[in-house]
């Protein structure tokens, strides 16, 4: 896909999706990589989604502030396939704790969309993250396919069977809960619009 300025939409997207996957790497904030880059808090938000159009020198100061050669950060945004992920392929997500009762979640969309993503979890006998609740910016609908889902979502908690699926906005705190004595596995789909 071709922009108005006769540039790449998906180099823009890809490179994005690689700044923002190693800043997350670092612990880093925008505001920090920002800082760290002495580039513009706008301009790192705007890139990490996949819009603008960054100079050289732009893209030197971030590869050097994240500790990375800038062949390295382009790297990072080269496309295999941008539309088939191989079920051997798919990009295991970190997980958010050193427990070995933490969901396993895979990603099942291309690694350089920025705009959607759909993600695989398994969720381990007994596991809730009630305790660390989720939010963020975006929408995100899940959908189970086996198992049972609670889904708190403020102060709304609903629970979900095989088949039923629950859309909501991300940004009011929310969390997980495996309702069943088993895994349950859960597909979701959200428009991450980190900032």
């Amino acid at each position: 896909m071709i922009d108005g300025n006769g540039g790449s939409t998906y180099g823009v997207a890809a490179l994005g999706v690689s700044i923002r996957n190693a800043r997350k790497r670092q612990g880093l904030s925008v505001e920090g990589l920002s800082h760290r880059a002495g580039v513009s808090f706008g301009l790192v938000s705007q890139l990490e989604r996949g819009q603008g159009n960054p100079s050289f020198i732009t893209l030197n100061r971030l590869a050097e502030a994240l500790g990375v050669s800038l062949v390295r950060l382009m790297q990072g945004a080269t496309r295999h396939d941008d539309m088939v992920v191989r079920a051997n392929e798919r990009q295991q997500l970190p997980k958010e704790g050193e427990s070995g009762d933490e969901p396993f979640r895979e990603l099942l969309t291309p690694r350089n969309h920025a705009s959607l993503q759909v993600i695989r979890t398994v969720l381990p006998s007994g596991f809730s993250n009630e305790g660390k609740p989720f939010r963020h910016l975006g929408m995100e609908c899940v959908l189970v396919e086996s198992g049972r889902l609670m889904v708190t979502h403020g102060q709304r908690q609903v629970e979900l069977e095989p088949g039923d699926a629950m859309t909501y906005e991300c940004s009011t705190a929310h969390w997980w809960a495996n309702a069943y004595d088993g895994e349950t596995v859960v597909l979701g789909a959200v428009t991450p619009l980190e900032v």
